[in-house]
């Protein structure tokens, strides 16, 4: 099986209210890549929230009693930053050493409830997640399907800290088009043993993968990965989210 790690070079800079199916379908067309059927774009979520307007310019929060607390007892630098992420958790994981683990309202677990300076504006404005991430996911699917009669799988991707290892790796947040799982359970391994609990979740490899050819400071937010038989269906990346009465830590 070859399977190919596509960039998808000529993306303008996005901006609230952006067709963001159209600026992909046309910036893969002019570099000659082109969208075929059985695609996987996988798109980082930063170009998501931009286009979907989940930006927060700082000069703009009036930072809360408890915002200020959390800045001092943390040694963070600014509480309106602080602020913004305490109005995107739902719940506060761990305050340790500087680092605020929240879930957020969507129910990721990770850093700062996913609020985010880079590759915004320089520091004084931070991006959101999107409010829904299956949903953005799906909006670009039906885009590029209307655009160009194909039909691909859509993962909405971002980069999260792991507990038990060091480094950052890119995860799905949104999915469409696709199961976010392969599911080995049941059937038997090369010696014979039966697989009990051994279920991938692809929707992850598959965004880390493309992570590959995106970089941080590549300008480059779109990935297609071709080649990849992806198991199809209308799952969800809000099934990957683990359920509470099954977490061993929170």
């Amino acid at each position: 099986m070859e399977v190919k790690i596509i960039g998808v070079l000529g993306i303008p800079l996005v901006k609230q209210g952006d067709d963001l199916a159209r600026l992909i379908v046309e910036a893969a067309r002019e570099h000659g890549v082109g969208i075929a059927q059985g695609d996987i774009l996988v798109v980082a979520q930063k170009v998501v929230s931009k286009a979907e307007g989940r930006i927060v310019r700082l000069d703009e929060v009036e930072p809360s009693t408890f915002a200020h607390i959390v800045t001092s007892v943390m040694d963070r630098k600014d509480p309106r930053h602080v602020e913004v992420v305490l109005r995107e958790t739902s719940r506060i994981i761990r305050m340790k050493d500087g680092h605020l683990i929240m879930e957020t309202n969507q129910g990721y677990v990770c850093a700062n409830a996913g609020v985010d300076v880079s590759n915004v504006s320089g520091g004084d404005v931070v991006s959101l997640l999107p409010k829904d991430p299956d949903r953005s996911a799906q909006m670009i699917r039906e885009g590029i399907r209307g655009l160009t009669g194909v039909d691909v799988a859509v993962i909405v991707s971002d980069t999260f800290g792991r507990p038990w290892r060091l480094g950052h790796v890119n995860f799905a947040l949104g999915v469409a088009g696709m199961e976010p799982f392969i599911d080995y359970r049941g059937q038997t391994d090369m010696l014979g043993y039966r697989l009990v609990v051994t279920r991938m979740a692809v929707a992850d490899e598959l965004a880390a993968a493309a992570e590959l050819a995106m970089g941080k400071s590549s300008g480059v937010p779109v990935v297609i990965i071709r080649g990849f038989p992806y198991p199809e269906g209308e799952g969800w990346g809000r099934e990957m989210i683990r359920p509470l009465e099954q977490d061993l830590f929170r």
